[in-house]
C-alpha cells in the first residue's frame, strides 16, 4: 500500500495546493487527534450532514450511529463524504481580506459499508472506547443483544482523501506592510480539563487513569 494517495477529481484542491497533502501520516494524524467528524450524503433527494464520533482502525475510519435515526437509514454502498477539522489560530493581517484561519482537515470520499454481524460490531464498539479510553472496556457493563441492535456502525476506506493544512503567520499585500497595523496568530488550542465525577458514582471508587490521562489535539 502506498504511502502516498492518488489525487482524485473530487480530493484535487483546485486553490492553495500547497495546503494540500495526500499523504497518510498527515491525514491518519488528524483523524487520531480530533473525534469529533460530519458525514455528508444524500438521502431522500435531500442533502445531510451528521455530527458524530469516529475512530481509525488501519486504513478505515468508523463512526456511529442510532439505528433510528435519519443517518441509520444509511445503506451499503452509498457514497458518503467525512470530514475532520480542528481550528488551531485565527490569523489577522493588515487587510481585512487577508484575515485567515490555521487549521488542520480531512476530507474522505467513498461508499459506506454498514456493518451487520453482531459479533464484528461488538468488535467495533470495543475498539472505539479502546481508542478514546485505553483500558476501560473491560471495566464495563457488558454491551446488551438490544444495545447492539439499536446501534449502528459503518465503515469508509480511506483511499481516496486528502488533507488541508495552513500554518504560519498573515500573507499581506506588500505594500501593506509599511501600514501601523498589528497583525499576527490568536493561536487557538484545545484544553481537556479534570475529570469531575459522577455524583452518583458508588463510594470509593476512583477516577481512572485513562480519564485523568484523556488528550485530545
Amino acid at each position: 500500500m502506498s504511502d502516498v494517495m492518488d489525487k482524485t477529481e473530487r480530493t484535487r484542491l483546485r486553490r492553495m495546493h500547497e495546503r494540500g497533502h495526500f499523504d497518510r501520516e498527515t491525514v491518519n494524524g488528524i483523524l487520531d487527534a480530533m473525534p469529533l467528524c460530519h458525514v455528508g450524503y444524500i438521502l431522500d433527494g435531500r442533502p445531510a450532514v451528521t455530527p458524530t464520533l469516529q475512530w481509525r482502525e488501519g486504513n478505515h475510519v468508523y463512526w456511529h450511529s442510532s439505528s433510528a435515526s435519519r443517518a441509520g437509514r444509511l445503506s451499503a454502498g452509498m457514497d458518503v463524504c467525512l470530514t475532520v477539522s480542528m481550528l488551531d489560530g485565527m490569523v489577522m493581517a493588515r487587510s481585512a481580506m487577508h484575515h485567515s484561519v490555521n487549521f488542520r482537515s480531512v476530507m474522505i470520499y467513498g461508499k459506506a459499508t454498514k456493518i451487520d454481524d453482531p459479533e464484528i460490531k461488538l468488535t467495533k464498539f470495543r475498539n472505539m472506547i479502546e481508542a478514546y479510553f485505553p483500558g476501560r472496556w473491560d471495566l464495563l457493563r457488558p454491551v446488551s443483544a438490544q444495545e447492539t441492535k439499536a446501534t449502528m456502525v459503518l465503515s469508509l476506506p480511506i483511499e481516496e482523501a486528502s488533507a488541508k493544512v495552513r500554518t504560519g503567520g498573515p500573507k499581506d499585500d506588500e505594500e501593506d506592510y509599511a501600514l501601523p497595523i498589528w497583525a499576527g496568530v490568536v493561536p487557538i488550542s484545545f484544553s481537556v480539563g479534570a475529570p469531575i465525577s459522577d455524583p452518583l458514582n458508588l463510594p470509593g471508587v476512583e477516577t481512572p487513569d485513562h480519564a485523568t490521562n484523556f488528550r485530545i489535539g
